[in-house]
């Protein structure tokens, strides 16, 4: 699962660009795709994002997909001045079925996406039945966040295109 969120500039176009732009990647295929979501940052500061969860199967490992990952931010002009700081796009590994890591550039699952309506939501839109490896019930997580209002504000266009693909390994 792959999170996506931006907050300055066009950011519905944002995320419609990079799920064009993971769609077009033969390395890896959409399986799901939530809807669009607008929350209030979460321990930061600036405009509303808009969220969504991708579903994807890859091939590829952590490592790479986070390059990956980074890549896309940068297509979208993502810069770093200070921690939390507004985005142009912010693209997140959130957790892979069992998969649990823990490196100096990446922890699988996210280390706070049990706590982040903006993650949980969409997350359940797609499996409502999903667990967070390490953490349980997504939905039981979602119940107890009374403080992150969010809402459903429509779906990216690229989303009705995600067309299953077979994935080829390089």
């Amino acid at each position: 699962m792959i999170g996506l969120g931006a907050n300055l500039g066009d950011a519905h176009g944002a995320l419609e660009r990079t799920l064009r732009r993971l769609r077009d990647d033969s390395r890896v295929q959409v399986a799901s795709v939530s809807s669009v979501w607008r929350s209030a940052p979460v321990d930061a500061t600036g405009p509303d994002f808009l969220n969504a969860v991708v579903a994807i199967d890859t091939q590829l490992d952590p490592q790479t997909l986070l390059a990956l990952a980074q890549g896309l931010e940068s297509q979208e002009g993502r810069q770093r001045p200070y921690q939390n700081a507004p985005r142009t796009l912010d693209v997140d590994l959130l957790c892979g079925e069992s998969l649990t890591l823990a490196t100096d550039t990446l922890t699988l699952p996210h280390p706070r996406m049990h706590l982040r309506a903006f993650v949980l939501q969409p997350l359940l839109e797609i499996d409502p039945q999903a667990c967070i490896p390490g953490q349980g019930s997504a939905a039981e997580w979602l119940a107890r966040i009374t403080d992150q209002p969010i809402e459903r504000i429509g779906a990216l266009l690229a989303a009705s295109a995600a067309q299953p693909r077979e994935v080829t390994s390089s």
